[in-house]
């Protein structure tokens, strides 16, 4: 048996979709638990955020005064 470092996510179903879209490229996924958390490698928690963070800037729109 081997342990392996874990971090729980808490997000909402969107959000965990694109993770398990992103998980499909490059694995980092330890576990699956309900809608709303997964539990990742803590060595990738950094990564992950940082890509979901600019995942999440392509859908976010603004209103600019023009």
């Amino acid at each position: 048996m081997r342990a392996i470092k874990g971090v729980l996510l808490t997000c909402d179903t969107a959000v965990k979709q694109i993770l398990l879209a992103m998980n499909e490229k490059d694995p980092f996924i330890i576990e699956d638990l309900d809608d709303y958390h997964i539990v990742i490698k803590a060595d990738e928690e950094y990564r992950v955020r940082k890509v979901l963070e600019v995942e999440l800037e392509k859908n976010t729109y603004s209103l600019e005064a023009s």
